[in-house]
């Protein structure tokens, strides 16, 4: 049997990388990759790079036989090393550096996986998506909350017109100082929880209810068109608070709490609040609370992640090193029934998702139809950055609501694809308007 192979880097090993890369790497290390249409796939870790190289070599000493060999790189040009080792490069670095070392792998004609959110500004993203194309390879987000049963439950309820027109919701993130004040106190500085997860819901919103057809997951099943429900993106206004985690006069967040307003043709509008914190107390039952409501003309969607499962206290040991109410849909590590022991969930389902995409364009077929399979992935909008277009300009307008805040100015909105621009701020008691950019989002 013919075993093809990807050679895959990592740019940044912090938690997000043990939390769901390192899983899936050491699975596809031991059994591979199988889908039918491209058959076997070896898929290696083959090199990492970060700014210090000791998480890599800590990494490799606890991993053993559990992973290959790899090369590890580090310091300012870490990334620019690694490129000639790879074929495939996954970005988890803070969110402020996504861009320049996807930049540099889409420029070197790697395939790129990018953690939410993929960059923050459209000027960025436009970059991306222009390289991507021609280097004929793929640029994708990671957005696990999508691949959640609860959210693909709801979508499907959409999709198939059990829940009718959503009117508006109420989504929510709150986790605990140690991460603000520990896990990412390294760049946390001029930054807010609103960029870090906010986004999550934001991609969940305007994919679920934007978007009313699946798209075909293969070649031989064309693509089809869209059939969205026709809703524009209109507006955003945000309001945050500081003084925990930083100076209250600075421009560290504790907490934003953001609004983004869609407006269907009929005139209706649908509101969707969005909260997120990194500050709530380190024993906070839940450890990280999630939240999500939405309203539809015919019915209402609940869903919370503290109340959907297990609640467990161990004496001395809840909820610090293991929570009172885990999320084992989203990775948690089992024996199985059959005595092994595996890490698996969502967060590392929608990774290995990913490589069956770049296995498919690669490996699926005959090499003169490759751009027709890179074409039906690029379809993809569920992760495809040409499809990120309305979530990276809600993450620009914010962080610049955010900025005129800091500055004295609150009470900013900013407007979508007015005859001024396509993200347009306007200040209270102001008659001029900053373009935050000028084509049409």
């Amino acid at each position: 049997m013919t075993t093809n192979k990807l050679r895959a880097g990592m740019i940044g090993m912090g938690m997000i990388f043990d939390d769901t890369y390192r899983p899936f790497f050491e699975r596809v290390h031991a059994d591979g990759m199988f889908r039918r249409d491209f058959g076997l796939i070896e898929v290696e870790l083959s090199g990492v790079a970060s700014r210090t190289g000791a998480r890599a070599q800590k990494y490799r000493q606890a991993a053993g036989n559990r992973i290959g060999p790899f090369v590890s790189f580090s310091g300012t040009d870490a990334a620019q090393q690694l490129l000639p080792h790879v074929d495939v490069v996954c970005v988890a670095t803070p969110d402020d550096r996504h861009f320049e070392a996807a930049r540099l792998a889409l420029e070197a004609g790697k395939h790129v996986l990018i953690e939410k959110p993929s960059v923050l500004t459209l000027q960025e993203l436009d970059q991306l998506d222009q390289l991507a194309r021609k280097q004929n390879v793929l640029a994708k987000v990671v957005y696990h909350k999508l691949a959640d049963p609860d959210h693909k439950k709801l979508r499907t309820h959409y999709v198939d017109g059990n829940l009718r027109h959503v009117n508006n919701g109420y989504c929510t993130l709150l986790e605990p100082k140690s991460i603000s004040g520990s896990q990412f106190a390294e760049w946390i500085q001029g930054r807010n929880p609103g960029t870090y997860v906010a986004v999550h819901y934001i991609k969940l919103i305007d994919f679920t209810f934007g978007d009313r057809s699946p798209h075909a997951p293969r070649e031989e099943s064309v693509t089809r068109s869209l059939t969205p429900t026709n809703w524009r993106l209109a507006r955003i206004t945000c309001n945050g608070q500081r003084g925990i985690v930083g100076s209250a006069a600075g421009s560290t967040w504790d907490s934003v709490q953001l609004q983004v307003v869609y407006a269907y043709p009929d005139g209706r509008e649908a509101a969707f609040d969005i909260h997120t914190s990194w500050v709530t107390p380190d024993n906070f039952p839940g450890y990280v609370d999630q939240e999500v409501q939405f309203r539809f003309d015919n019915g209402v969607w609940n869903a919370h992640q503290r109340k959907r499962g297990v609640e467990m206290t161990i004496e001395g040991r809840t909820p610090g090193e293991f929570k009172i109410t885990p999320n084992h849909h989203y990775n948690g590590s089992f024996i199985e029934p059959w005595g092994e022991r595996t890490q698996r969930g969502y967060g590392v389902e929608i990774i290995q998702k990913f490589f069956e995409e770049v296995a498919y364009v690669e490996f699926g077929g005959p090499s003169d139809q490759r751009l027709q399979r890179l074409s039906a992935m690029r379809g993809l909008t569920y992760n495809d950055v040409s499809a990120d277009r309305n979530t990276v300009a809600i993450v620009q307008a914010m962080e610049a609501l955010l900025f005129r805040q800091a500055a004295g100015q609150p009470g900013c909105v900013v407007e979508v694809n007015t005859p001024r621009g396509g993200l347009v701020l306007l200040t209270p008691g102001k008659s001029e308007a900053t373009v935050l950019y000028a084509e049409r989002v």
